[in-house]
C-alpha cells in the first residue's frame, strides 16, 4: 500500500488540523491531558532497541479513548439537536462517551448494543444515564439498528467511525501526543473503524510528516486489514475475537480511504498474541488493559524487524475489563 508522502496535506482527510484543534478546545473543561509514559518492562520484552511510549487513555473517566469522540461529537451539537438526544450503536467504550457527553451536557442518549454485549460496558453506560436498547450479534448490527432508530425517532446518530466530529476528538490524542515529546518515529493503533489512526495521520501530516502510522486488527476480525490490502472494501466478516472493542465486521466510508493513503503498514495478531500483550502491559506498567488496549503492543512485536531502533508510541485505548476476561489472562490453565 502507498505511504504517505511528506508533501501530503491533511485535506486528504476527513478532517484538518484547524478540526482536530477546535475538538481539543471543545472537550478540554471535561477531561484533562492523558499521561504519556515509557517503561522499561516493555522496551525490554519488544527489543531491537525500541522504545515503547505509552499514552494513557484507560485513565479517562470512562478508561478509554473514546470519550473524547463523544465529548467532540456532542459539544458541536446546536441547542435544537441536543433537545432532541442522540443515539449511537456500541459495544461499551463509544458509548460510554456517549452518555459520559450526555450526562455532562443534559442531552438524552440511546445505545444500541449487540445482545450478549460486555454486561460490565453495559452497566457503565446505564450507569451514565443511557437507554440501552439490544439488537443483533455484532457490533455492525447495533449501528445499523441505531440508523433506523435515528430516523424513526428524530434523533441525532453519532456513529463511532462515520462523523467528522467523532474523528477530530480522536485525533487529539495525537496532538497530546507531539506536545508531550519531541522524541517520536511512528505511532501503531489497534483498528476497528479507524477513528484514532486516520486522526492521527490528519495531525501528522501537517505537525510531523515523518512521523509513520502503523495499523493492527486482530486476525479474529481482519475485515478493514482484508480491505486494505485489496485496496478496495471487502464483503463483510463476522468477527470473532475477544477483542471486542474492536470486533467490526466491515470498512467504514469516512476511514478506510484515508487508511489505505496513509498508513505505512498494516498487520494482524492472533488472539494468543493480543492474551500475551494483556499480560506484559499489566506485569510491565501495573495497569489493567482490555484486550483491544493491547493490540497495539502486540502489534510492536509484529513489526519489530520494521521499528528497530526507533521510538514508537502505542495508545492504551482502555481498561474497561470484564471479571470472565480477565480470568481467562490471568489463569490461563483454569
Amino acid at each position: 500500500m502507498p505511504n504517505l508522502p511528506e508533501t501530503m496535506k491533511s485535506s486528504t482527510y476527513p478532517v484538518s488540523l484547524d478540526d482536530v484543534r477546535a475538538a481539543e478546545k471543545r472537550i478540554r473543561p471535561f477531561i484533562d491531558r492523558t499521561a504519556l509514559r515509557s517503561y522499561p518492562a516493555l522496551d525490554a520484552a519488544v527489543g531491537h532497541g525500541i522504545r515503547v511510549l505509552v499514552k494513557h487513555e484507560n485513565h479517562q473517566p470512562t478508561n478509554a479513548f473514546k470519550i473524547r469522540n463523544g465529548l467532540s461529537a456532542m459539544t458541536a451539537l446546536p441547542p435544537d439537536l441536543r433537545a432532541r438526544g442522540v443515539v449511537c450503536g456500541s459495544t461499551g467504550n463509544h458509548g460510554q462517551g456517549v452518555a459520559y457527553a450526555g450526562r455532562e451536557l443534559g442531552i438524552p442518549v440511546t445505545v444500541v448494543v449487540p445482545a450478549g454485549n460486555n454486561p460490565d460496558k453495559s452497566a457503565a453506560m446505564a450507569a451514565l444515564g443511557a437507554r440501552l436498547i439490544e439488537h443483533g450479534t455484532m457490533y455492525d448490527e447495533a449501528a445499523a439498528e441505531s440508523e433506523r432508530i435515528a430516523r424513526e425517532e428524530g434523533l441525532t446518530l453519532v456513529h463511532s467511525t462515520n462523523n467528522r466530529d467523532v474523528v477530530a476528538g480522536a485525533g487529539t490524542m495525537t496532538l497530546e501526543v507531539l506536545e508531550q515529546t519531541d522524541d517520536l518515529d511512528a505511532m501503531v493503533f489497534a483498528v476497528g473503524g479507524g477513528s484514532a489512526s486516520v486522526g492521527a495521520l490528519a495531525v501528522l501530516s501537517e505537525l510531523r510528516p515523518n512521523v509513520k502510522v502503523f495499523g493492527v486488527q486482530a486476525a479474529g476480525a481482519p475485515a478493514v486489514y482484508e480491505s486494505w490490502k485489496a485496496g478496495t472494501p471487502s464483503p463483510p466478516i463476522t468477527p470473532r475475537t475477544l477483542a471486542d472493542g474492536i470486533a467490526t465486521a466491515m470498512t467504514y466510508e469516512m476511514t478506510f480511504r484515508s487508511l489505505c493513503d496513509g498508513l505505512s503498514g498494516f498487520v494482524t495478531v492472533s488472539e494468543t498474541e493480543i492474551i500475551d500483550s494483556m499480560r506484559l502491559v499489566m506485569s510491565g506498567t501495573h495497569n489493567l488493559v482490555e484486550p483491544a488496549g493491547a493490540v497495539g503492543l502486540a502489534g510492536v512485536f509484529k513489526l519489530r524487524e520494521e521499528l528497530e531502533g526507533q521510538t514508537v508510541c502505542v495508545i492504551l485505548t482502555g481498561s474497561n475489563l470484564d471479571a470472565e476476561t480477565l480470568r481467562k489472562v490471568v489463569q490461563p490453565d483454569e
